[in-house]
């Protein structure tokens, strides 16, 4: 036991330090959820237009591959648990990650276990604390969730097996996390691991369901993320699937405890490769030393992005099988330019939803000026000839450029794969610069983070609660019928629908006046405030 020593002291201080943090992941995911859930029945009122939903959207690939099955379409419960897949597939288990890779290997990043750990604290103490924290965050989600869904009058059962789904989800890829904190040494290796197990397993899972159950869904299987399909929540629960959950978070919190004993702290199992003992010429600027820091993750971000495009451009095809059943709309699709205007639209969401997932990197990446901050690495720097203006000015443009390359990227790997299925490989060079139509919007999440980071560094973090504010405004604002006033709120709703409508240059200018003005505030606040603070 004296290896577990300090554990409960651990918890306290990581609950401490993820107050804000966490809270704003429990009530957004949380809050979506139940927003949602009290809307969809006046959406969808009656038996016939539910039946009609899963016979017709839910049934077609482009949206199996994005949300799933739609198993129950009789529910209320059942339609929650299929159009809020998302959450449960990648934002709980995000969390869960994030928060076991931040009290373990970011702590070690920055030398602070060094310091705890010369106190009665065991050596699997930090691990510990970290996962307790995060199976807890996990488990109050899935809590919440069922919860709200029992007050709103959903069968019992069902809305229990839908939490422990959110749950399961987010204790899962806590035990990988717990993995990967051992394999790298430093927070942002660790993160990038997990997150690439995660978007391999939510790929793997598309693929099984985007070709029906005429294809090979025993690829959910091979998936963590395909077993909380598998559940299948008010639709006759399947309660064993939870068995394999709990045998995967056994065998690899096991591991990562066996993997503890075999390093020190502060190192990784993965051996961390020389660099030469001379910087190269180039190296010499601001920008070149963070593109030094943030190289690997975009190259592992650059594959990622092409894979999701990939997977887009394949299913968006299969879009215009939506209209077989509608009376009449083949003649008037036909009128207003065939099925390629469907598939347009089609592409315009999902290059939508590429924008959000870049925005993703681009706050990752900007963030990582405040890492740099905080770990003290940036006064040596400042302390030469480079200004603050030089040094913050290298991370945005390496965060522009990037979102910028990862937008033709993701819009090149939808245009290959949907010209492969037309017999147009032209399609690849016209989404990867309709692609570019996002970047504007993105930039604005950027300005924000820089924003926050120069005026109030220490709640910076809520750039990512202005993410999920955004997706959530953006996915599910029609659906949920918000007012237009609220729509507008996220950058998002004013970015050009390229390729479905024709590119304009009113909304670019004006989303990045916006991004240049949040910017240019932190960029102000950033060479007034002290460093450090």
């Amino acid at each position: 036991m004296r290896s577990l020593a300090g554990t409960w002291s651990l918890v306290r201080l990581a609950l401490r330090v993820d107050r804000v943090r966490l809270i704003v992941w429990v009530v957004a995911i949380v809050g979506v959820v139940v927003v949602f859930a009290g809307a969809i029945g006046e959406l969808y009122p009656d038996e016939m237009s539910r039946r009609q939903l899963g016979a017709s959207v839910a049934a077609n690939p482009a949206f199996g591959a994005m949300l799933g099955p739609l198993q129950d379409p009789l529910s209320v419960g059942g339609l929650v648990t299929w159009r809020m897949s998302f959450f449960q597939m990648v934002l709980v288990p995000l969390m869960a990650l994030q928060a076991v890779t931040r009290h373990t290997r970011a702590e070690e990043e920055a030398g602070r276990l060094d310091l705890v750990g010369s106190t009665v604290v065991g050596h699997r103490a930090p691990l510990t604390a970290a996962l307790i924290v995060s199976i807890a965050a996990s488990l109050l989600v899935g809590t919440l969730v069922a919860a709200s869904l029992v007050v709103q009058g959903e069968a019992v059962v069902g809305a229990i097996a839908l939490g422990a789904v959110y749950a399961g989800a987010g204790v899962m890829f806590a035990a990988i996390a717990a993995i990967t904190a051992q394999l790298t040494e430093t927070a942002r290796g660790a993160n990038g691991v997990a997150g690439a197990v995660l978007g391999i397993a939510f790929l793997v899972r598309g693929v099984a369901d985007g070709a029906g159950e005429a294809g090979p869904t025993w690829l959910r299987w091979l998936s963590p993320v395909g077993w909380t399909t598998e559940v299948r929540p008010f639709a006759g629960e399947r309660w064993w699937v939870f068995a394999v959950m709990a045998a995967l978070v056994v065998v690899a919190t096991g591991v990562a405890y066996v993997l503890v004993e075999r390093r020190d702290i502060g190192s990784g199992l993965l051996p961390a490769r020389l660099g030469p003992p001379e910087a190269a010429g180039w190296l010499a600027s601001p920008f070149a030393l963070a593109w030094r820091l943030q190289r690997s993750t975009l190259a592992w971000w650059t594959l990622g992005v092409f894979v999701t495009g990939l997977v887009y451009g394949f299913v968006a095809e299969s879009v215009a099988d939506l209209i077989d059943d509608v009376p009449g709309a083949a003649e008037m699709l036909e009128r207003l330019g065939g099925a390629e205007v469907l598939s347009d639209a089609f592409i315009a969401a999902t290059m939508g939803i590429l924008g959000l997932i870049v925005a993703v990197y681009a706050i990752s990446t900007l963030l990582r000026a405040r890492t740099e901050e905080a770990g003290v690495r940036a006064e040596p720097v400042l302390a030469t000839r480079v200004t603050r203006t030089a040094w913050l000015a290298g991370h945005v443009l390496v965060a522009v450029a990037g979102s910028v390359w990862l937008m033709a990227v993701g819009g090149a790997g939808e245009g290959l794969a949907y010209g492969l299925q037309i017999g147009d490989l032209g399609q690849a060079p016209r989404l990867a610069a309709a692609a570019q139509a996002q970047v504007p919007a993105i930039l604005v999440v950027a300005g924000l983070t820089i924003a926050l980071f120069g005026l109030v560094p220490r709640l910076v973090v809520l750039a990512w609660g202005a993410l999920v504010a955004f997706l959530v405004l953006g996915q599910l604002g029609p659906a949920l019928q918000l007012d237009q006033w609220a729509l507008n709120l996220s950058p998002f709703t004013h970015a050009p629908q390229a390729p479905a409508e024709p590119l304009t240059a009113t909304p670019v200018l004006a989303l990045l006046a916006v991004a240049v003005a949040l910017a240019g505030a932190g960029f102000a606040g950033f060479r007034r405030r002290d460093v450090g603070r």
